[in-house]
């Protein structure tokens, strides 16, 4: 039988084996070495100084948020709370620095790759790249809980414990995924309405002044922000499932199963990231075997163990292997569904309806977003009875969660390839590599795309289970047992969570739009005061684009993240009371997850519409559609980037600060 030491030593091992696996990709990216490249050199590192220097100051933005909190904690609960928190907070600003820096070396080299050596080469390094992120997360994940469920697990404040970790590492991830959102839209927004539209040349093309920023946009919303957001899902579905077995068995093989099964899913990533190595396929089969390699290792793994164990019953009704099984499914059927809405016949009607212009492309766009929310609510709504009733209860539906999760080193790796891959093109653009090698970073980009949007749909999918495995945590340490409708608190509390999700989507979209206005004001500027600017003799102001998205961004974030920790403190501590906060933690999760189904996928399939026709669909670049699609890819931006995926973080923060609120008490 498993004890607290052995447990202890197997999650140290596989941690500090995920960390081995981090060190590895990294010499293979550097490996390759940047020589007779200057010009690719000193792009890769103007991106890179501009995804520093944001995350710099981001961070030192966050830091001056969590002071205070970490200060009341500590006078309020004690320094081990405290310290729990801020490690938190650490683990997931790591996990964004070390992803980043990864980006930034395999960027340059990816472009390099593409150029000197072919496609297959180039993908190896975009994908070494997202495997330094995917590895990242995982390793810290259960490093941290595999810790305090050690050290702590006998304790009262174990609950307590585990939430204050888990607030740590949402807050660091709501600010990161909107800060670094809002950067990414404001300048890719004002790059292409004055570069393409109104200049009409070419995406990253070097005389545009908002090249750069659009490429560092890439790293800190699409690299480390997702990091974050999947960090922050990662830890969240293991706190709640790590309470509710605490709560409900008091064994420690059960409330130590979230953790185990990380473990078997990091060992499974391993193997699917090794056999890239082994496995020689077109890229897009490599990225779905590696994720298919990786879940049924980890369900093999898992099976033998639940049954050494004796762990969930007898294979019948009840079985908590059932719930393995549904998040694991889920999670796959989710990303297909997601990939035919964001890269199917969908997004060709998409294209076909920017024949008429603008406003009947931005129409289609909307009524398809809309559409797309359907299947995947009634395929997370069926899996989410499945596991209740053959899986386990709440615990069963929690458990699913961390299963759908428990892959997340490969599904990281494969949905940070695209942003390293996108970096590659423009970095191959810029530094004239010429059309053959465009050629292999644009199908390496449009390969991205579709595991970015399969990414987004995955992380709505877990931030719903998530959520709901924290929220029947919520329950049951509040004693609540049910939520009664006709109860006028807990209506209250689910009409003012309905309208969080539209609140910070205003807030953030907003954001964005006055960002890019100051973007396209000063492009058109420098197109008009710098001599020679568009015949490629004289340089861009490159920084001053970058400064104002990096000073929107940071400004920007502060109120969406002050409003969502407020919230839930404001109506817990007001008559509502717990009844009212368990109202507002059902309506925020509801119209969050519906409102960001929408946004994703809306985004999306603007996005490969307008990419559809420049392949030379419909007319081609500069035609009358290309110019429509664009418009509404302008639109679908933030959709996809900025607002639809803080939507994501929303939900599980304000469950987090519920859980942490009814736990203080204990």
């Amino acid at each position: 039988m498993m004890n607290h030491v052995s447990f202890f030593i197997a999650s140290l091992v596989a941690a500090f084996a995920g960390f081995g696996v981090v060190a590895v990709l990294f010499s293979k990216i550097r490996a390759l070495p940047i020589v007779n490249e200057d010009k690719a050199r000193e792009i890769a590192r103007a991106i890179k100084v501009g995804a520093m220097t944001f995350l710099k100051e981001e961070y030192r933005i966050i830091s001056i948020i969590v002071l205070p909190i970490l200060l009341i904690l500590g006078f309020w609960k004690g320094i081990v709370a405290a310290a729990c928190f801020f490690v938190g907070a650490i683990f997931s600003l790591l996990c964004g620095f070390i992803g980043m820096n990864a980006a930034t070396d395999a960027n340059v080299r990816t472009a390099i790759a593409a150029k000197d050596s072919g496609e297959h080469a180039a993908f190896s390094i975009a994908f070494f790249g997202g495997g330094v992120m995917g590895f990242s997360v995982a390793s810290f994940g259960v490093l941290g809980l595999g810790s305090l469920v050690y050290f702590f697990v006998d304790s009262v404040q174990f609950v307590f414990y585990l939430s204050a970790f888990g607030f740590g590492a949402s807050l660091v991830a709501f600010f990161a995924r909107v800060g670094g959102g809002i950067f990414t839209k404001s300048a890719d927004v004002g790059a292409d309405l004055v570069g393409k539209l109104e200049a009409g040349i070419p995406e990253d093309d070097p005389r545009n002044p908002a090249v750069i920023a659009d490429n560092v946009g890439d790293c800190v919303g699409d690299t480390a922000g997702m990091g974050a957001d999947i960090y922050e899902s990662y830890i969240g579905s293991m706190v709640s499932a790590i309470v509710l077995a605490t709560t409900m068995y008091h064994q420690l093989s059960y409330s130590t199963l979230p953790i185990v099964l990380s473990i078997f899913g990091l060992f499974g990533s391993f193997l699917g990231i090794v056999s890239h190595g082994i496995i020689r396929v077109e890229p897009i089969a490599m990225l779905r075997n590696a994720s298919y390699i990786a879940i049924a290792v980890f369900g093999a793994l898992t099976f033998g163990y639940m049954r050494i164990m004796n762990i969930g019953g007898t294979f019948i009704r009840g079985d908590l292997f059932w719930s393995v099984i549904i998040g694991c499914v889920a999670g796959i059927v989710i990303g297909l569904v997601t990939e035919y809405y964001t890269g199917g016949a969908p997004v060709k009607k998409l294209a076909e309806s920017s024949q008429t212009g603008a406003a009947t492309n931005i129409i289609y766009g909307l009524s398809l977003g809309m559409e797309s929310t359907a299947l995947p609510v009634v395929i997370l709504a069926m899996g989410i009875w499945a596991a209740f009733v053959f899986g386990g209860g709440t615990f069963g539906v929690s458990l699913a969660a961390v299963s759908m999760l428990a892959t997340v080193a490969i599904t990281m790796t494969v949905d940070s390839y695209g942003p390293i891959a996108d970096n590659a093109g423009g970095i191959a653009e810029m530094a004239s590599f010429g059309k053959p090698v465009r050629l292999i970073t644009d199908k390496l980009d449009a390969l991205g795309n579709t595991t970015a949007a399969m990414g987004k749909g995955f992380a709505i999918g877990s931030a719903l289970l998530a959520a709901l495995g924290l929220f029947a945590a919520y329950c049951q340490e509040s004693g609540l047992k049910a939520l009664e409708l006709t109860q006028v608190e807990v209506l209250v509390g689910i009409l003012i969570g309905g309208v969080m999700p539209f609140l910070i989507s205003a807030l953030t979209m907003r954001s964005v739009g006055d960002a890019a206005l100051k973007m396209v004001m000063e492009v058109r500027r420098q197109f008009k005061e710098i001599p020679g600017l568009m015949e490629g003799t004289a340089p861009a102001d490159y920084e001053r684009c970058v400064a104002i998205s990096t000073k929107a961004a940071l400004r920007e974030m502060i109120l969406p993240g002050l409003l969502t920790v407020a919230l839930p403190i404001a109506v817990f501590y007001s008559p509502l009371g717990k009844e009212g906060l368990g109202g507002l933690l059902v309506g925020s999760t509801l119209v969050g997850v519906l409102l960001a189904l929408m946004m994703a996928n809306g985004g999306g399939a603007w996005d490969n519409a307008k990419k559809y026709i420049e392949a030379g669909n419909l007319g081609g670049k500069g035609s009358d559609s290309h110019h429509a699609a664009v418009i509404g890819d302008t639109v679908g931006d933030p959709f996809k980037d900025t607002s639809g995926p803080a939507l994501n973080i929303l939900i599980k923060l304000m469950s987090i600060i519920a859980l942490l609120l009814v736990s203080m008490g204990k």
